[in-house]
């Protein structure tokens, strides 16, 4: 360790100009490495607790002893200071933040109340303000749930904009009583506005009033002889009574609350949370916090915290398995209550949410272990100099020439990192038909941007021997050496399980038939295959639709983006009729004909 005495001169020089505004420091180090990046409500407070170096951890020590210089961002609050922070450790990933790989993002249910017949929808994505957002959902499996109750109960349409304002008669969910059809008018705005309010408050865990409140009319439409009205608010309540049977007591009386529990086991750190929506449980999920080591439990927890509901908008309670130290500073920057309960039904959840969180460790390990075990067998069988930690996966995809990608996957000993995934556009259009000179021109342009940090140590191809070939040939200007490269080609008649591997110099050999590393290599090659097919997917779709709509003459992005919103695709504008096209806003008559002339001549 460098000397510390040193670092913590540097140190004190900077708590002596440091403002005692709210803001984020940075502490860097050797060719302005930044070593550390964290927040304050008064920056000058804060880093003058790390001069007092016996009361830090080794690891906040070592830091200490590395820094060479600080800087300085004074912002307007606490919030602006947490997103701020987070941004720099995203970008900067520094050697002394504890670092959450978040690649998730929990789909929602939304209501777009601000339409005249708002519609019910499983959601991902930005948020727009004049719409109404519930969740979020550990899986799809939780929000089809909900939805599915909320169509028996609420009657909701789901359909897309451009089916409900073209339809002439009700759909099958009509018929099967999961929607009121306001399409066709079977319901009035203002009544199906009723049903709208009842099931945002349903979201919001209001579930008994609007029972009672169903109850009375249910009463009321059998005392008035009306039995098939009766029969639809039975059925209404049953949709209510099932959820609330299926519930555990312990979300009872919780509106808007995330669990968040901490473990730490066999050198790992498990953060599970909880997802509570109006009395229900909406899934919950596991993180693992990286560079944990030497960290303490409060420290890892504030870190998680911030990265978190970086991307996550907080409930109204965020309950947690330790006290913060900064417990105030989060409250005011997420706009929420932090607590930690020691009995109840919250700290029954609490207790619930480090239970999973001491599971998922052990699922983690073990998956590892498999995963490791793989490695080893790879590292014997093709005579690698040790276990490879990145493994680069290549695969090309096009449709005889056109839209032409290469792609390439990442996959380490914890798994796939799909952080690191890349597609290439292939550049040279002469080439789009040529498998082997694609596959050139993606590993060289990889190659041109090869640092020390992303060197792979293994380089698997999905092609045979010519592939094998074209990419040494591509590649013969650079050091090899502790790079293999591998070929993994079709077995007879295309049977997964009995491909060929083939390296340079080497006889070509296939692995034992349903071996664990042989699917191990089929999963890794798959994975590539996946990828270049669905980006390959992505590029042509938006190409078709860019090139249709772009050819037709007075058509801006502004007339693209309603037609689009009011036929829901290209495909459905191409077989509209002349009258419908006409319907859509800022479309003109003589426009109209125009479009309906272009996907008719």
């Amino acid at each position: 360790m460098p000397d510390i005495r040193l670092g913590l001169e540097i140190l004190k020089k900077h708590i002596a100009i440091a403002p005692e505004k709210p803001g984020v420091y940075r502490m860097l180090g050797d060719n302005d490495k930044v070593l550390y990046v964290g927040k304050a409500k008064n920056i000058k407070r804060r880093i003058t607790s790390y001069s007092h170096i016996n009361k830090l951890p080794v690891r906040l020590q070592r830091m200490v002893s590395e820094i060479k210089r600080m800087e300085f961002i004074i912002v307007e609050n606490e919030a602006k200071a947490l997103l701020v922070e987070n941004e720099l450790i995203k970008n900067l990933e520094p050697k002394y933040n504890i670092l959450l790989k978040d690649d998730k993002t929990f789909p929602h249910l939304v209501i777009d109340v601000a339409s005249p017949y708002p519609a019910l929808r499983k959601y991902r994505g930005a948020r727009n303000d004049k719409s109404k957002y519930f969740g979020p959902f550990a899986s799809i499996g939780a929000v089809n749930s909900v939805l599915d109750v909320i169509q028996k109960a609420f009657l909701l349409r789901s359909c897309r904009d451009s089916v409900f304002n073209n339809r002439d008669r009700p759909c099958l969910l009509y018929q099967i009583k999961r929607c009121s059809a306001p399409c066709v008018g079977k319901i009035s705005q203002l009544d199906y506005r009723k049903l709208v309010d009842e099931a945002v408050a349903f979201l919001e865990g209001k579930n008994s009033k609007i029972q009672d409140e169903l109850a009375v009319l249910m009463q009321k439409a059998s005392d008035d002889m009306n039995f098939e009205l009766a029969m639809i608010y039975r059925d209404r309540i049953r949709a209510l009574t099932n959820v609330q049977s299926g519930n555990m007591v312990e979300y009872a009386n919780i509106k808007s609350c995330d669990v968040i529990g901490m473990v730490r086991k066999s050198n790992l750190v498990c953060i599970q949370v909880f997802f509570i929506r109006g009395g229900q449980n909406c899934g919950n999920a596991p993180y693992f916090p990286k560079q944990t080591e030497g960290a303490e439990d409060k420290e890892i927890l504030e870190a998680f915290l911030s990265s978190f509901y970086n991307n996550h908008i907080p409930p109204k309670e965020i309950v947690i398995s330790e006290e913060l130290e900064n417990k105030e500073f989060f409250e005011e920057a997420l706009n929420t209550h932090i607590n930690t309960y020691q009995k109840g039904n919250k700290h029954k959840l609490i207790e619930r949410a480090l239970e999973n969180a001491a599971a998922a460790i052990d699922r983690k390990i073990a998956l590892e272990a498999s995963v490791l075990e793989n490695l080893s067998e790879m590292q014997r069988i093709f005579n690698l100099p040790s276990i490879p930690q990145r493994i680069e996966v290549y695969d090309n995809s096009h449709i005889q020439g056109s839209y032409a990608i290469g792609a390439m996957i990442v996959a380490t000993p914890e798994g796939f990192d799909k952080k690191q995934y890349r597609t290439f556009n292939i550049k040279n259009p002469d080439i789009t038909n040529d498998d082997f000179a694609m596959m050139k021109e993606v590993l060289t342009r990889r190659f041109e941007r090869m640092t020390p940090e992303n060197k792979p140590d293994v380089i698997l191809l999905d092609g045979g021997l010519g592939q094998l070939h074209a990419v040494h040939e591509a590649l013969k200007n650079y050091d090899l050496a502790d790079i293999a490269i591998i070929a993994i080609s079709k077995g007879p008649d295309r049977n997964a399980g009995k491909e060929f591997y083939h390296q340079l110099g080497k006889e070509s050999f296939s692995l034992p038939f349903q071996s664990p590393i042989a699917f191990y290599m089929q999963n890794i090659r798959d994975e590539a295959h996946r990828f270049a097919i669905g980006t390959h997917r992505k590029k042509r779709e938006k190409s078709i639709t860019k090139s249709r709509l772009d050819e037709i003459d007075g058509i801006g992005a502004k007339r693209k983006h309603d037609l689009l919103n009011f036929f829901g695709s290209v495909e459905e504008l191409s077989q509209a009729s002349l009258k419908d096209i006409e319907k859509v806003s800022g479309i003109s008559k003589k426009t109209a004909e125009k479009i309906f002339n272009y996907f008719h001549s």
